[in-house]
């Protein structure tokens, strides 16, 4: 492409004819910007598709960001790079989950019966002996601790949340979690215990549970070591674990006697999903414990049919998906972004992909720039993304849904220390093309902040 062409794209759409001018002694920059100079032709042919089809009253099913069911309401969607948080309605439904939930709204079941059967599916795509779908990550937490404490005695269950003359401790492994509420609202104690050499010491006659995070293979067959010869079940939630899909069935592998998955997070189910899976009478407790249970702790925790098989829908589509493909394009969305902000000099973006057993695993790029010189916070340019139009959320150190960071407090109640705020764009969350509109407000958030700190 030639100089001339690059400059004429810019001027109309997106690049000043000054940014098209470098000084000698930004030669690199320069060099950056023509190999961005594709990307903003991409983006200037949007544009003006975009202004046809506004100017046309074109619409569609879905609408636009500006012209839609809930803007109707005054509420603004937005893009979502941040990754799949519940409180930005985590992910959105794969195109197979909305056919089986509306497939499955034209008919009344017996929830009994559908647990069930689910449950026998999930176990054979999982090598588990058992499972049930939940209420999310935490649903499958507290369903399966109040199972732990009370088993399938119609009386003990009864009884919960007071755990009198039953095992009431459930130790957390690796310290405190804001999931450990869906543990304590059980009658749970909970028994906080550091690292996994400080495990079998902590150990004793009321202990009806072990909670953890750590997913990775080596950490969990060490945690079972501990265990088993005790007869203390454990429970490994991984609730964003997936993808990739080779979690869903690792975990079953080391025979682990309790794990879990969101299935609103990467798996791109129902919001409102989630799956325990494990041994045979663990999950029967659980599912004895839970809706549709009258008088059982976690009758309010309910999951429909359509969730049911929504999910069961999302599993079936990952278990059948190129992940290496899946991810190719996540990287090139990722590139794309790189190459449009770090037009801007002084401005650094890294991408990376977590290990598979780790959660997120997908690829992430963090951008950084020095903010003093830029005259431009983290926070500051996560406020103007949020402000524009359409609304971009990025991913910060902040957390807005966190009850005790509400107060300005860690997970253990003490004051949060400063830490370095860090901006990532997440690529599971990005729609196509989205990548393109991310790209260019990023730049022009840090462009025209560089310039006017200069």
């Amino acid at each position: 492409m030639s100089l001339g062409v690059i400059a004429a794209i810019g001027k109309v759409h997106t690049l000043s004819e000054r940014e098209l001018q470098p000084s000698p002694n930004d030669r690199r920059s320069f060099i950056k910007l023509l190999v961005a100079a594709p990307l903003f032709a991409t983006i200037g042919a949007r544009s003006f598709a975009g202004t046809v089809a506004a100017a046309t009253k074109a619409a569609t099913s879905k609408g636009t960001f500006s012209n839609n069911i809930y803007t109707r309401l005054g509420v603004r969607p937005l893009i979502n790079c941040r990754g799949p948080w519940t409180y930005l309605t985590a992910s959105l439904e794969l195109p197979e989950v909305r056919a089986a939930a509306e497939a499955a709204s034209h008919y009344f079941v017996d929830l009994f019966e559908l647990q069930a059967a689910a449950g026998r599916y999930l176990a054979q795509l999982s090598g588990a002996e058992s499972a049930m779908v939940t209420s999310g990550s935490a649903g499958a937490i507290a369903s399966a601790t109040a199972g732990c404490i009370a088993g399938s005695d119609p009386k003990k269950i009864y009884q919960l949340p007071d755990t009198t003359g039953m095992k009431g401790e459930v130790i957390i492994l690796g310290g405190r979690t804001p999931w450990d509420s869906c543990i304590r609202l059980t009658g749970a104690k909970l028994i906080v215990v550091p690292t996994v050499n400080d495990l079998s010491a902590a150990l004793t006659s009321q202990t009806a549970m072990v909670y953890t995070t750590q997913g990775e293979t080596e950490v969990v067959q060490s945690i079972l070591k501990i265990t088993k010869p005790a007869g203390v079940p454990v429970m490994v939630d991984q609730a964003s674990a997936i993808p990739p899909f080779s979690n869903f069935t690792r975990l079953a592998k080391t025979g682990v006697d309790l794990f879990c998955f969101s299935g609103g997070k990467g798996m791109r189910g129902p919001q409102v999903s989630g799956v325990l899976l494990g041994r045979k009478d663990l999950i029967d407790a659980a599912l004895y414990n839970t809706n549709p249970w009258e008088g059982s702790i976690c009758r309010p925790m309910k999951v429909g049919k359509e969730e049911i098989m929504g999910v069961l829908a999302a599993i079936d589509y990952w278990s059948k998906a190129d992940i290496a493909a899946i991810d190719k394009v996540w990287q090139r969305q990722m590139e794309r972004i790189a190459k449009l902000v770090e037009t801007v000099p002084g401005v650094q973006a890294t991408i990376t992909t977590p290990p598979s057993e780790e959660e997120d695993s997908f690829p992430t790029l963090a951008v950084s720039w020095d903010e003093q010189k830029f005259g431009l916070t983290v926070a500051q340019c996560d406020q103007q993304l949020r402000e524009g139009e359409p609304r971009i959320d990025v991913s910060t150190s902040d957390n807005p849904s966190g009850v005790l960071a509400r107060a300005g407090l860690s997970e253990s109640g003490n004051p949060k220390s400063a830490r370095t705020n860090h901006l990532r764009i997440l690529s599971l969350t990005l729609q196509p093309g989205e990548e393109l509109i991310v790209g260019n407000r990023l730049r022009q958030v840090l462009d025209k902040a560089r310039k006017q700190s200069a």
